[in-house]
């Protein structure tokens, strides 16, 4: 079960469709930090979006278009952000790929009740 110590393998670990070419996987996370990992398709967008936790975000393939703040970058593979509470954000995925995103806290509002 997420939010006990333990080892999760992300091949057996539900995916869920967002739609509109995202699909996310939770890999682990306590009510303290969360690890999520989003796979888009080539032309998906992570809408521009804010919200209080802290977010850092690995690019772990593909190639993304970030505005972070009104600033925009073209990252790849390796690559990462640092998103400040509160601070606009948002991805346009140029080849397909995948991002890990980790918040502190947790995002509760991405847990299925």
């Amino acid at each position: 079960m997420m939010g006990e110590s333990g080892f999760y393998n992300s091949e057996t670990l539900p995916v869920e469709d967002l739609g509109g070419g995202l699909k996310r996987q939770m890999l682990g996370y306590d009510s303290n930090l969360m690890m999520v990992k989003v796979l888009f398709e080539k032309g998906a967008v992570g809408k521009e979006h804010n919200h209080p936790h802290r977010q850092v975000t690995y690019v772990d393939s593909g190639v993304f278009e970030v505005n972070l703040g009104g600033n925009i970058q073209a990252l790849g593979k390796g690559d990462s952000f640092f998103a400040s509470p509160d601070e606009n954000h948002g991805v346009v995925c140029l080849e397909p790929g995948a991002l890990i995103d980790v918040f502190s806290p947790a995002r509760e509002d991405f847990l299925k009740e």
